[in-house]
């Protein structure tokens, strides 16, 4: 890939994951205008996951088989409208539907993440990924930045109506710069969305690092989920704009996850994994001191950023090594595990912050990123007694990570 179409691809990525999380620090503004309790303003977040886990279901699947270059524009055009329809949403109900539909329709970014690991050369997928990755996620978390400041001086709603107009030229764009494809299979919808659930059930690799990703992404909406009650709450106090700028200390943690791409080109991605879930566990420990030092919590989020997003990439490296062909079925299988963990990670949020505030906050975290790292722990260990039992055998030879 020309590092142009790599930095093209990137940006279409961030901007679709980000319609996910603008309402993240407008929580508290959001709960003023519409009457709301912190705990259903919360369920905006989670909407938008739950939304995002359908498309992943039901619409990743289908770049295994449609032409991308047509499909990525309409399904952003429609993300767009939605954005428009939450800007001039009256209730929160109202609001937590569009962006349903905004979710559903965001899995774009899931679509365009495997088209340029097939467009990447083999001894570059690993970079090209961990770049287009860090695009993504920079989306992510600049989108608290960009929300925050915007509904400083606008009011929250404007911040949906921006942002649908970024989506509408970032698929006009995509519309005149994607790549032509070869012609690929036919196969039935059916057949298709079948075919994710055999993946599941047949790939051990593709199951384990779907749940370790998805223990991840977990403890990551636990922090970013709960972070603007913290931040709007005594001993903080700080405004909407002030809120949304923490996004760039997550940002700081997403570039630098991005080498972890290349790490896996020269094969350490097992290394890399589990290091960066003890990292995640030991950042969510700094956190509890964040509730009053100001220093502990900035440390721990970007601590904590780095670890979960370079966990996230290698997990994808991974999984796109195991079929070409399937690549988008594979993605779908991944990450609807990933945005499941992330669902239930935003919901209990706001239940644990309504009843323990920010402790209660921080032992969900260390629930979740210490299930992750056991879970790597247990299968090192099974594959290291399946080496030791086999020690001629291709297992024994092979990447311990793939095992």
């Amino acid at each position: 890939m020309a590092p142009g179409m790599v930095a093209l691809f990137a940006v279409a990525c961030g901007v679709s994951a980000a319609n996910l999380y603008y309402a993240q620090p407008l929580l508290p503004q959001i709960a003023r205008d519409l009457h709301a309790g912190s705990g259903r303003t919360a369920l905006v977040i989670t909407a938008g996951q739950i939304g995002y886990g359908l498309g992943l279901a039901l619409i990743v699947p289908l770049g295994d088989i449609l032409v991308r270059r047509r499909m990525v524009p309409g399904i952003l055009a429609i993300a767009a409208l939605a954005l428009f329809a939450a800007a001039a949403a009256p209730t929160v109900t109202m609001l937590i539907v569009a962006v349903s539909v905004a979710g559903i329709c965001s899995v774009a970014a899931q679509i365009l993440v495997p088209f340029a690991a097939t467009l990447a050369s083999d001894d570059q997928r690993g970079q090209v990924v961990g770049t287009v990755m860090s695009g993504l996620l920079l989306g992510i978390l600049l989108a608290r930045t960009f929300s925050g400041l915007i509904a400083q001086v606008a009011g929250w709603r404007t911040v949906y109506v921006v942002g649908g107009v970024v989506v509408l030229l970032v698929a006009a764009l995509l519309n005149r710069r994607l790549p032509d494809e070869h012609r690929r299979a036919s196969i039935s919808y059916s057949a298709l969305l079948g075919s994710v659930v055999h993946l599941m059930a047949t790939q051990p690799l593709l199951r384990l690092r779907s749940a370790i990703g998805g223990l991840a992404f977990a403890t990551f909406n636990v922090i970013w989920t709960s972070l603007a009650f913290l931040l709007a709450a005594s001993p903080y106090r700080y405004s909407e704009a002030v809120i949304g700028l923490f996004g760039l200390l997550g940002a700081a943690g997403a570039l630098a996850a991005s080498f972890s791409g290349r790490l896996a080109d020269r094969g350490y991605e097992r290394w890399v994994s589990g290091g960066s879930l003890a990292i995640v566990v030991g950042s969510v420990a700094l956190l509890a001191i964040g509730a009053h030092q100001l220093w502990a919590l900035v440390a721990g989020i970007v601590i904590a950023d780095l670890g979960i997003q370079a966990v996230h990439i290698q997990n994808q490296q991974l999984i796109f090594g195991i079929d070409p062909a399937t690549r988008s079925r594979l993605n779908t299988g991944y990450m609807v595990t990933y945005f499941i963990g992330g669902a239930v990670g935003s919901a209990t949020t706001g239940v644990a912050y309504e009843s323990g505030g920010w402790p209660a906050v921080v032992v969900l975290g260390l629930c979740y990123s210490g299930a992750g790292l056991g879970l790597w722990v247990v299968s090192e260990v099974a594959r290291s007694r399946r080496s030791s039992a086999r020690p001629d055998s291709l297992d024994a030879r092979r990447d311990p990570a793939t095992s």
